[in-house]
């Protein structure tokens, strides 16, 4: 009887704390809005992408419904640029990037987390302060160096996505380490010692201890350099010179230079460009937050 009683005593008590007060309510009214004013420029977008290029100036807020609707700005852009080219170098850069960001931000990250050695705290403070440099900044060295190096303007594809790969390596790679470095640290020192006892060299103990206790922020870490890489149009812009080498961010740019007034084209490009990225974002949005959110408990 006493279970009874306290079962609906907490019940009710869930039931109070749920009930939200007019403050609560203001905010969440204030959220939606705000959400309203963010989502709706892209769904304007998305609707004149399907509307007739020649009812987008007189008419561009209502619904592509009956004759104003048309597959012809998308039937457009497939025809006159190789979109799927451009996808494919996308994917071949971003994965690569991300993949390559993970490794080496994973040794690294360990090594500060766990190892003790001169001159540590620099090392920290240096690779938090480079965070702080945008891009921009050092655009410039760094094209003379890819220049000296023979992999700029060679009209090679390969060798025009390697040098977008290198500097997006280098723009990501202080971002992981910061991250991977804060989960890491908050795994018991224990495992690891118990695994050197059976036998493991210090790579086994890394790849097969701690990067499966840390997959939350290796996957946050892989979502965001993944997006990041995607939508660098500005290293692209640098070293993509050739369209055959563009990425998909690359040619909304060339479309968008070549389209003129022709809406419904530049339109459909844009949604070509961010509806991959959206997919990304509601597909993976749990294994966002719940990196960000363990790796500040943790960290």
């Amino acid at each position: 009887m006493l279970n009874t009683d306290n079962t609906a005593a907490l019940k009710t008590n869930r039931l109070h704390r749920r009930r939200l007060s007019p403050w609560g309510i203001l905010i969440y009214i204030l959220l939606a809005l705000w959400a309203l004013t963010t989502m709706y420029p892209f769904v304007w977008v998305m609707e004149n992408s399907f509307r007739q290029k020649k009812l987008i100036r007189s008419d561009s807020f209502s619904l592509p419904i009956g004759d104003s609707f048309t597959l012809d700005n998308y039937k457009t852009a497939f025809s006159r640029v190789d979109i799927p080219g451009a996808y494919r170098n996308s994917l071949v850069i971003s994965c690569t990037v991300t993949v390559i960001v993970l490794i080496l931000a994973a040794l690294a990250a360990y090594g500060m987390a766990r190892y003790t050695f001169r001159g540590k705290e620099v090392l920290r403070g240096l690779i938090i302060a480079s965070m702080m440099f945008p891009a921009f900044s050092t655009i410039i060295p760094v094209f003379r160096m890819m220049f000296g190096w023979n992999i700029v303007n060679t009209g090679s594809v390969g060798l025009s996505q390697l040098s977008v790969i290198l500097p997006q390596i280098a723009g990501n790679l202080s971002f992981a380490i910061v991250v991977l470095m804060g989960y890491m640290r908050s795994i018991p020192i224990e495992l690891e010692e118990a695994a050197f006892l059976e036998g493991y060299n210090i790579y086994q103990i890394i790849f097969k201890i701690i990067v499966p206790l840390a997959k939350p922020s290796f996957a946050t870490v892989a979502i965001f350099t993944f997006l990041w890489s995607y939508n660098d149009l500005f290293t692209q812009m640098f070293f993509l010179r050739f369209k055959n080498t563009f990425t998909i961010t690359r040619l909304l740019n060339e479309i968008t230079s070549i389209a003129g007034v022709n809406y419904g084209l530049m339109a459909a490009a844009v949604v070509l460009v961010v509806v991959p990225v959206l997919i990304v974002y509601i597909m993976l949005q749990k294994n966002i937050i719940k990196g960000l959110t363990t790796g500040a408990l943790k960290g």
